[in-house]
């Protein structure tokens, strides 16, 4: 018996064995995949591990199988297997899912088609995916919601198509826009809830929200909001005032909106002190602080002061300075007293200037403007006035300055990022006038000619009545140093109301800085020019012949402005002595002098104060073209250009020889981001002859009009109403000029 078990035993081992490398001996013969209508085969086979002539195995087939789902295309996929004598066919058979050919949108009024279609992520013939459309429809939800849409419903529909397409519609049902019925405060006693509310962009909703969008919530704006209030207490000498996370509460059509405030004790200022390195005495530093002359404890000016005392350091060189105000509270006596410590570490040197983005203009321009240098200390002051002289010259669109490690703990490097903009323009201009009737005017100019900051300009102006060229050069640094020169060529024809002037001339002129952004400059100029065809009615002080005008003049010029165009702050001063008399028929000499400023104000708006005056007096002959008129754009606007001036006995207008001009402008923004601002102006001022000025007999004007740093270029229309109108005047008159660059 136990033989025959033996034998049993070795026949079923042989039999299992046997069995199990006939299985192990199979192989794939072929793999194929079916169904599919979009996506290749290879595509398919490229992420399946069972392979042909590969040995068979049943494992892999699952995990073939996730990865063909993993891919995204397919609704349904199953895997059949055919046996042959010299190995198995794998097959996949694939249902693809169906691509979409339109997206719908439905019930939308508020957001347009447009605004949706730009935020989703599913466009027309991309694979159908539910999950991704569950995605976007959370997208359409948060932007209604952003839109204070809360009660938003969006939902889809899926229309199937031939050939395996599709189309889908999102359909929203907007509801009722929420907003904010109200804003409560809950534990502030030192601000009224309304002052607090006034701190605030968020606000209740109003009568005039349609137009003004009051009571719609922001929850940035809202988080802003909170740190405004927290700051304004914080400034206030509330030093532990603490404001909570607002609640946001939602009620049918209504926002309710609470915050919660520990406002704590109120500190009054103490002492103040600095410790540490001192660069300069303690006394000047104190000085320079204003956290020691408020009454309470204001957190934003000691970080001021620490800015303060950080530059202070830094103008001698001290860059990595460290300043940190230590704030020592006595609670008994509700007292802070403020000590800053002072590191001044290493001093820090420059050791290279690199300029990155001019492509025109030279290195050599742009180094002679600043006013740091390599190996020279540091200086925060150099650097931000070097920022200004670059941006006064009005050749680059944006200058950034950044410092970078230098080779050295005790080195720096500053990377001057320059994005220039065109400097050379094509402008013309125009207007009306009883003189000029319409008369054009056009001008070529290069303001960085070369890229070496010279100056060239090209003008001519022409009207029924009048026609002017004009060629001028200037440049800026003649031999390298800040030595200006300058040549002026002209030719003039003109009919004036009352003659006609033909003349030619020009002129030499130079100019050197004698203060900080202050100019002196000295020119020569010569005229020749020829009157005649004067009316019968004419002043007498017109006389008809030649007249050769020898003139030299010196003038002083402070520009602190912080751009040519619509500037916002800075101020414009202007002082000129004309001598005529070296040589020539016309003598004369003449003195001017105007000033202008410009204050910023609320709300990003601009006020700007003008005045300037005048007087001249004969030497040998003061022709009518020398004397003084006021009227145009530039004077006094509503008036034709020399419209205004004295009159003499016989009721002729003639040049006065004096004169006093001011003008007040109130700008704001229209269109703040692309430069688009309007104005109000009031203007006054007159000519007078043989006499004092008289303030009671300044003509006045008023109106407005709208400035735009435009593609074209700059650009000004406006307007001026004559407000003490005299009989046969007109009661006002529009001007306008415009540039464009190229």
């Amino acid at each position: 018996m136990r033989k025959y078990a033996g034998i049993c035993f070795v026949l079923a081992f042989c039999l299992h064995a046997g069995m199990a490398f006939a299985e192990i001996a199979e192989t794939v013969k072929d793999v194929r995949v079916t169904g599919n209508e979009r996506i290749e085969s290879d595509a398919i086979l490229r992420v399946v591990q069972t392979r042909q002539g590969a040995p068979y195995d049943p494992a892999l087939l699952s995990e073939d199988l996730k990865a063909i789902y993993a891919m995204g295309y397919f609704d349904d996929i199953r895997v059949s297997l055919e046996r042959e004598p010299d190995g198995n066919i794998v097959i996949y058979d694939v249902k693809e899912k169906p691509t979409i050919r339109e997206i719908n949108i439905s019930g939308n009024s508020a957001l347009d088609d447009e605004k949706i279609t730009e935020n989703i992520d599913i466009t027309s013939g991309s694979i159908l995916n539910i999950f991704k459309i569950q995605k976007n429809i959370r997208i359409i939800e948060s932007l209604y919601k952003e839109k204070n849409y809360h009660h938003v419903a969006v939902t889809y529909k899926i229309d199937p198509l031939e050939h395996n397409q599709a189309d889908l519609e999102f359909i929203i049902e907007e509801g009722e826009k929420v907003r904010i019925k109200e804003i409560r405060f809950d534990g502030n006693t030192a601000f009224e809830s309304e002052k607090l509310k006034k701190m605030m962009e968020t606000s209740e909703k109003g009568f005039f929200s349609w137009l003004t969008g009051s009571g719609e919530l922001n929850m940035e704006k809202l988080n802003q909001d909170i740190v405004k209030i927290n700051s304004s207490y914080q400034n206030s000498g509330y030093a532990d005032a603490r404001v909570g996370e607002p609640e946001v509460t939602y009620s049918d059509e209504w926002i309710y909106i609470v915050i919660k405030i520990d406002e704590g004790d109120k500190y009054q200022m103490g002492n103040v002190g600095i410790a540490g390195d001192l660069v300069v005495s303690a006394e000047e530093m104190l000085s320079k602080l204003t956290c020691n002359k408020e009454p309470t404890f204001n957190r934003d000016a000691i970080r001021q002061d620490v800015l303060s005392l950080t530059d202070i350091n830094a103008d001698k060189g001290f860059a990595r300075a460290e300043v940190v105000p230590e704030i020592d509270k006595d609670v008994d006596n509700l007292i802070i007293n403020i000590m800053f410590h002072i590191k001044k570490n290493q001093p820090v040197y420059f050791e290279k200037i690199n300029i990155q983005g001019n492509t025109k203009t030279r290195d050599k321009v742009i180094r002679r403007e600043l006013e740091v240098f390599e190996r020279e200390l540091y200086s925060s002051t150099g650097m931000k006035e070097s920022m200004k002289n670059l941006n006064r010259l009005d050749f680059f669109e944006d200058v950034n300055i950044r410092t970078l490690d230098g080779s050295a703990e005790d080195q720096t490097v500053l990377q001057l990022e320059i994005k220039e903009k065109p400097t050379g323009t094509f402008s013309f201009g125009g207007g009306y006038s009883g003189v000029d009737k319409l008369y054009v005017m056009a001008a070529v100019a290069e303001r960085n000619f070369l890229g070496k900051g010279q100056d060239l300009q090209f003008k001519v102006q022409t009207g029924s009545v009048s026609r002017q060229y004009s060629l001028s050069f200037t440049e800026p640094w003649l031999f390298d140093i800040p030595l200006s020169a300058g040549v002026d060529l002209y030719q003039w024809n003109r009919e004036y109301d009352d003659y006609d002037r033909e003349a030619t001339g020009g002129g030499v002129r130079f100019g050197y800085p004698i203060f900080k952004l202050t100019r002196g400059y000295i020119s020569y100029n010569y005229d020749d020019s020829y009157i005649d065809d004067i009316d019968e009615d004419a002043s007498e002080y017109i006389e008809q012949g030649s007249y050769t005008e020898s003139s030299v003049s010196v003038s002083t010029v402070y520009d602190s402005r912080n751009r040519m165009f619509n500037p916002t702050e800075g101020a414009s001063h202007k002082a000129t002595v004309q001598y005529a008399g070296i040589g020539g028929n016309v003598g004369f000499t003449k003195i001017t002098a105007e000033t202008g400023w410009y204050y910023p104000l609320f709300w990003s708006t601009v006020g700007f104060l003008h005045a300037e005056s005048g007087y001249v007096w004969e030497n040998k002959y003061l022709p009518d073209y020398d004397r003084f008129y006021l009227g145009g754009i530039n004077s006094l606007r509503g008036f034709d250009w020399r419209e205004v001036s004295p009159v003499d006995e016989n009721g002729y207008e003639y040049g006065g020889d004096r004169y006093i001009q001011f003008n007040v402008e109130y700008l704001f923004p229209i269109i703040k981001d692309a430069g688009f601002m309007g104005l109000l102006f009031y203007d006054t001022g007159n000519a007078f002859d043989g006499g004092p000025l008289d303030l009671t007999e300044l003509r006045e004007t008023a109106g407005g009009g709208i400035r735009w740093y435009s593609p074209m270029g700059p650009l000004r229309l406006e307007h001026g109403t004559i407000l003490d109108r005299k009989p046969g005047e007109d009661s006002g008159r529009w001007e306008f000029s415009i540039g464009g660059f190229f």
